[in-house]
């Protein structure tokens, strides 16, 4: 699902990439091939990955206890998943619902894109029971230390005391499912790799083959990649993270090793290891299969004109106000 406000800006570097031979009259945008198709190659022989991909699945990332040393589920369980994504906020199932419940899932069916089961029971491929390694106790006082520096949402007084994901401005270099606006989009050079994050319309620019950047290059909140090929598979290595944006409690010390592969026309085969020995006891691998989306990318507008975090403040300031008359 994609929002349906104005075709997507093209940035200067977008709009080299779509000039680009890379192309060969082949928009980046194009739909899905005939099942079964192969995978294209660029007019200079590389796998052509550029296009627009889904990462949308009600796979968990972490494998759920009931499902303990279970890599797949049955046929049936994987039915009853899909309906459940499909149907959890439809009218007809609303009676089902609290009042809490019907508030708090914000849309109807129309406006989630949660995505479908691949009949896998964890996105986790490493290690073998599915689920993230222990944390560190350095990660278990890095944890507490933000809890204890959180300020609770009726205290905010001002968007800085409010995460970066209500703040519209980063939801971090992985994508791994998600609620909507689950796509991405990738644009390929010879030199460049440019992958552009649907939800708040982040692009990654990842050079290929020109090793870790300058040793006094700033750090970032989406780290720093660098590309190389690796017969059909493009692997990209990040690091130079800030820490200001911590993924699954990491912190400047992650590193990550993402794989890319087309083993047909409608697929993009994607891998991620996190290393961060600061923050895990090991590292640690998920896997998802995207397929390819018709049609094309529009802009995320996040909250427009952040109407929703004026609205946030507002009612914190509500609830101070009845919390004084009460007093």
């Amino acid at each position: 699902m994609m929002n349906r406000t104005r075709v997507l800006c093209s940035t200067v570097l977008a709009t080299a990439l779509l000039a680009a031979p890379a192309l060969a009259g082949q928009p980046a945008s194009a739909g899905r091939a005939p099942e079964g198709s192969p995978a294209p190659r660029t007019p200079w022989g590389a796998p052509d990955l550029q296009g627009v991909w889904s990462h949308a699945t009600v796979t968990p990332l972490e494998r759920p206890e009931r499902h303990e040393g279970r890599e797949f589920l049955t046929a049936e369980e994987v039915a009853e998943a899909n309906v459940q994504a499909t149907t959890f906020a439809s009218s007809e199932r609303r009676g089902e619902l609290s009042p809490e419940r019907d508030v708090g899932l914000a849309y109807n069916q129309f406006w989630w894109d949660r995505g479908l089961s691949d009949g896998r029971t964890a996105l986790i491929i490493d290690p073998p029971d599915g689920r993230i390694p222990a944390r560190t106790p350095e990660a278990e006082a890095r944890a507490e230390a933000r809890r204890a520096a959180a300020r609770p949402r009726a205290l905010s007084e001002n968007p800085e005391d409010r995460g970066l994901w209500e703040r519209c401005l980063t939801r971090g270099t992985v994508r791994l499912g998600g609620a909507y606006n689950n796509n991405l989009q990738i644009f390929q050079t010879e030199d460049v790799i440019a992958i552009h994050l649907e939800m708040v319309h982040e692009t990654r620019v990842i050079p290929l083959a020109t090793g870790p950047g300058p040793a006094h290059a700033p750090p970032q909140w989406l780290g720093r990649s660098h590309g190389r090929w690796e017969g059909d598979t493009l692997v990209v290595e990040t690091d130079d993270f800030s820490g200001q944006a911590p993924w699954r409690g990491s912190g400047e010390n992650l590193q990550l090793v993402e794989r890319f592969s087309r083993p047909d026309a409608n697929t993009l085969r994607y891998e991620v290891t996190f290393r961060d020995p600061t923050t895990w006891e090991r590292e640690w691998t998920a896997a998802l299969d995207m397929p390819k989306t018709e049609g094309l990318m529009y802009e995320y507008a996040c909250h427009e004109r952040n109407y929703g975090m004026e609205n946030l403040l507002r009612g914190a300031r509500v609830q101070e106000m009845e919390a004084a008359k009460a007093k």
